[in-house]
């Protein structure tokens, strides 16, 4: 068992409002991010959980059990930190058999065990060296053995994978993925990096200034941001917004341009709003004339495998995930075919998403 339920965690440094009301549900056996920018409170309410940080206000059960009040070792929680934390002078096997001495468990029963962990995060080369001796990613992983070799109740991780380069980031995703399936554990992991939460979590919740903005899985997340903050923080490129207004059965943008108001979007006449547009939901082929925004080439970001067309609309610059031949001179009129189907539109006052 693993489940963990925190409720109405409020934490206060100072003036400084850290955690202001958040709730997670995390179910046992779950890959669960909290995911967020700088300063959005995900190690306050990771440090919250593991019992290292007194709440002012709020609980925190762990299966069912009220322990808001329980000191830290009570909580039967490992966490892998940021930094590695790894003794500097003992070898891989004896930061990870660490745990487990002090314990004081029998010597024998320590190898096995270490022997066990080693060989699922595939370091048993690694036993006999020092920190010193191995790379940052090798380091990560005895961290994570660590953790790993104590059998907890869940495992928290804070931003585990930021001092990785772009190469090894990617391959200890994947590898916390498939140790997360081995052991069907709970993972409760704090990241501000959206493609960690979008790879690997089974549920995300979505963190700014001390408060969750929304909790779903991430297409979930994706494709219905509960508002438009949301929007912006999650999806590479940023969502495009654009200024708008209902009338009638049409949405008047304040740079000129005109769109059929979506068939799921139900607003009343005159009401500001902001229209959303993901990327990759333009095109510039031509389809649909009366579904198209027109505007003037800006720039062009080759990528390879696509290229982001910038189009100024109506004074706004809006991204277009085109096809990797896509070409032509700023200034060149273009047409940029809409998806409404895919598009969302949030209450430009208030923020939140108008629903389907």
């Amino acid at each position: 068992m693993g489940s963990i339920r925190a409720e109405g965690l409020r934490k206060a440094f100072g003036d400084v409002e850290a955690l202001d009301g958040v709730s997670l549900d995390v179910p046992d056996g779950a890959f669960f991010v909290v995911l967020g920018p700088s300063g959005a409170g995900k190690t306050t309410t990771l440090r919250s959980i593991a019992g290292l940080e007194r709440l002012d206000e709020g609980t925190v059960h762990l299966d069912g059990l009220d322990a808001t009040r329980a000191a830290p070792a009570a909580r039967d929680l490992a966490m892998v930190f940021q930094s590695y934390a790894l003794y500097p002078k003992r070898t891989a096997f004896e930061n990870i058999a660490s745990p487990l001495r002090a314990r004081r468990l029998p010597r024998a029963d320590i190898a096995h065990r270490v022997r066990q962990v080693a060989e699922l995060l595939h370091i048993e080369r690694l036993m006999e060296r020092r920190p010193a001796q191995m790379s940052g990613g090798e380091q990560q992983r005895v961290a994570l053995a660590r953790a790993l070799v104590r059998e907890p109740r869940a495992f928290l991780m804070d931003e585990p994978l930021t001092n990785l380069d772009l190469k090894l980031r990617v391959e200890m995703r994947t590898e916390l993925t498939r140790i997360h399936r081995s052991l069907r554990g709970t993972f409760l992991y704090v990241t501000n990096d959206q493609v960690e939460a979008m790879s690997m979590a089974d549920q995300v919740a979505v963190l700014r200034e001390g408060r969750v903005q929304q909790t779903g899985a991430p297409r979930e997340v994706y494709e219905r941001p509960a508002n438009r903050w949301v929007a912006g923080f999650v999806g590479s490129p940023r969502i495009n917004l654009l200024s708008c207004r209902a009338d009638g059965d049409r949405l008047v943008g304040d740079g000129g341009w005109s769109l059929p108001r979506p068939s799921w979007a139900a607003v009343e006449p005159g009401r500001p709003l902001l229209l959303g547009l993901r990327a990759e939901d333009l095109s510039l082929d031509r389809r649909d004339e009366a579904s198209s925004l027109d505007g003037e080439l800006y720039a062009i970001e080759p990528l390879g495998d696509r290229t982001l067309v910038d189009v100024q609309v109506g004074g706004v610059v809006v991204k277009v995930k085109a096809r990797p031949s896509a070409g032509g001179r700023p200034g060149e009129r273009l047409a940029v075919a809409v998806d409404l189907d895919r598009a969302h539109l949030f209450d430009a006052d208030t923020g939140v998403a108008v629903p389907r």
